[in-house]
């Protein structure tokens, strides 16, 4: 019965969770009152999850709201609605907003909404000091207590009467920002604020402005007071006095400057005043200050200074400025509108200036030491004024200059440029130089002592013609240099080697070589090589000619091989003939020698053949016949091999054999040879 009971309730129970079927249509977030929330304004953020079941039972939610990706409230709740309220919303509320719903296991996701709170807290500032002095420093903090880094800050420093100076610190870790100023001479009073920055989805987002800060500051020492005396009305000639003063709190460190423009006149430490005179010229006119220095604080007087000219300028003429050496100059020095002064002329130099003559008028035979720049200066109550300096040049005639081929010798190859030098020993520079080819002017220099010329057409007539001419200032006028000749290298082309005989050479005979050349200035250095392991040099010569015959006497076999010769002149270049092979043969009468010796030792075998067989057929007769021969034969036979030769037609052993084949063979090549013999220089184009 227990069992039965047992089994209904557990059937009951699984029909029951059978039927607890649900799903999530879709999660929705909003916000109350809207998504632009005004900054300290309540707002909430709602999430709602709608769900179908197919039937009426509990289920528990666990609403997740989160901000920019990161956790800021959770809730559980048997209703399908989750409120996030945010009683005070903050800049820092601003995001991006999303929901997340569970429900027995199963998700649903919301979609994500931008909340915007506009506007920022107001920031507060502070400052470490009230009251500075000037050169000091002050820091400021800004701080935005309610908003959460990354932020921008801006600090302004507020002076009268000008624009606010602004300073942007940006802070990605902190809500607070500081700052140090440095309080400049003139910062009497001083107004500090500050104001925050962040970005936002539309762009960036400034909070209102601090409260503002007053800073005093105090002066060190007061701006210094510059006086002249006179103050107006200075003439050259005139005593000006400078007096620069200052009032200060302590002195010790003050430091005053005096300067004109960026040139410091005079200085003091620790002192209030300083005082500085001169003899007023018109040079002197101009902008002075007078600077007040202690530590890092600066302060600074102007004052302009006009110094009217007493009398101008003198002026220097001269009766010529270039001039021939042992001619005679004159200087006159002079000041428009006034005779009366005291004068003097003197000479430049980079050691000082050399005085010539007390006086308004030099008058000089000059030669070429005298070329310089002169001057003249002239004293009217102490104020001493200098001329503009007149250059003069004195000059000595050029020698008639020399030309020359830079390489030292008067030849040229034929396509290689050609430089010349034109040089003249005397005469002041600068010297003009012109160059010449025939009656063509090639080119002018202008130098000291020497110019140069590189010909770069150099033709096969350019033989001579080169002249130079120089130049200068002198009245004298020009002078022209010898005609230069030169003569043209031709450099050598196209070498041949040819022989008589051509080929083949007979043992003992002589051979003529000739090595001839196409193109080539003389002389020409001829050579003749043999080619073995290495070059052999046979035969060399010079000749005056474009060709050469070397003359071989009695050859030999050794002789055999390559022969080449190879020619060259001053254009230094080596020319190398293609080579031709000399085989030296034996001559006629030697092949017939060895002819004869062979024909001889072919009938001295023969009628050792014929022997042996008669003595043969004489033993198959019977040896009647065999024993009558018997006592004849050894001593034939030994007379016939013990019996020395009578002639040279007899050898034996395999020195027979070799000679024998050597003559067959010299024999041949002695018929070929015969056949090639005739009077030309066979192989050479230009023999005869």
């Amino acid at each position: 019965m227990y069992l039965a009971l047992l089994v209904i309730f557990l059937q009951c129970s699984e029909l029951y969770a059978q039927g607890k079927v649900f799903t999530f249509n879709r999660v929705e977030i909003k916000v109350e009152p809207s998504d632009k929330v005004k900054n300290g304004a309540p707002m909430s953020i709602i999430c709602h999850a709608d769900i179908s079941k197919n039937t009426h039972f509990q289920l528990k939610h666990n609403f997740t709201f989160l901000k920019d990706g990161k956790l800021v409230f959770m809730a559980m709740s048997d209703k399908e609605d989750a409120r996030y309220a945010i009683p005070v919303a903050k800049s820092s509320d601003t995001g991006e907003y999303e929901c997340r719903v569970n429900a027995d296991g199963k998700m649903g996701f919301s979609k994500t909404i931008y909340v915007w709170v506009a506007g920022m807290t107001k920031p507060i500032l502070t400052a470490d000091k009230k009251e500075v002095s000037e050169g000091e420093t002050v820091k400021l903090r800004c701080e935005l207590p309610e908003e959460v880094p990354p932020l921008e800050f801006i600090f302004r420093k507020i002076k009268t009467n000008s624009e606010p100076i602004e300073k942007r610190v940006p802070e990605q870790n902190q809500n607070f920002s500081e700052m140090e100023y440095y309080v400049e001479a003139g910062d009497n009073i001083l107004q500090f604020d500050c104001f925050g920055k962040r970005q936002v989805k539309s762009g960036w987002e400034s909070s209102q402005h601090s409260n503002k800060t007053l800073v005093t500051v105090k002066e060190p020492f007061i701006k210094p007071t510059l006086i002249t005396r006179p103050s107006n009305n200075i003439t050259e000639g005139d005593q000006i006095e400078f007096e620069c003063s200052t009032v200060a709190a302590q002195m010790r460190g003050i430091e005053i400057i005096f300067q004109k423009n960026r040139t410091i006149l005079n200085s003091v430490r620790d002192k209030k005043f300083l005082k500085y005179s001169i003899l007023a010229t018109q040079e002197d006119s101009g902008e002075y200050l007078c600077k007040v220095e202690q530590g890092a604080v600066s302060k600074t007087t102007k004052r302009n200074v006009f110094v009217s000219e007493l009398f101008p300028k003198p002026t220097l003429s001269a009766s010529m400025t270039q001039l021939d050496e042992s001619k005679d100059l004159i200087l006159n020095c002079s000041i428009n509108g006034l005779r009366r002064a005291n004068f003097s002329i003197l000479r430049k130099s980079s050691s000082g200036d050399i005085l010539l003559k007390k006086s308004r008028i030099l008058a000089i035979k000059v030669n070429v030491n005298d070329t310089g720049s002169y001057t003249c200066k002239a004293e009217v109550k102490g104020i001493i004024k200098e001329s503009k300096p007149v250059r003069i040049s004195v000059y000595a005639p050029v020698s008639k200059p020399t030309l020359s081929v830079a390489s030292g010798s008067p030849e040229v190859v034929l396509g290689k440029p050609l430089q010349l030098i034109c040089h003249s020993v005397m005469g002041t520079p600068p010297i003009t130089f012109t160059f010449y080819k025939g009656d063509e002017i090639k080119k002018n220099v202008t130098n000291d002592t020497y110019a140069t010329f590189l010909d770069e057409d150099i033709g096969l007539n350019d033989n001579g013609g080169y002249k130079c001419d120089a130049r200068n200032n002198h009245s004298s006028g020009v002078k022209t240099s010898n005609i230069l000749n030169v003569t043209v290298i031709v450099p050598i082309r196209d070498a041949s080697l040819g022989s008589v005989p051509y080929g083949e050479v007979e043992v003992g005979s002589d051979t003529a070589f000739l090595c001839s050349v196409k193109e080539g200035s003389w002389p020409i250095d001829f050579k003749f090589f043999k080619k073995t392991d290495h070059e052999v040099l046979l035969h060399e010569v010079r000749e005056y000619s474009d060709r050469t015959i070397w003359h071989k006497k009695t050859m030999k076999r050794k002789d055999t091989g390559t022969y080449y010769c190879m020619a060259s002149n001053r254009a230094s270049v080596n020319v190398r003939s293609r080579p031709i092979t000399i085989s030296v043969i034996l001559a006629a009468w030697q092949k017939g020698v060895i002819a004869a010796f062979v024909l001889t030792a072919m009938a001295g075998a023969g009628a050792v053949a014929l022997w042996w067989f008669l003595r043969k057929k004489k033993k198959a007769k019977g040896p009647s016949m065999e024993m009558s021969g018997s006592a004849l034969a050894p001593n034939l036979t030994s007379e016939k091999l013990t019996r020395p030769p009578s002639d040279g037609n007899y050898y034996s052993g395999s020195g027979y054999i070799e000679d024998n084949e050597n003559h067959m063979k010299s024999t041949d090549e002695s018929k070929d040879s015969m056949e090639n013999r005739h009077s030309r220089i066979y192989g050479h184009p230009d023999a005869t």
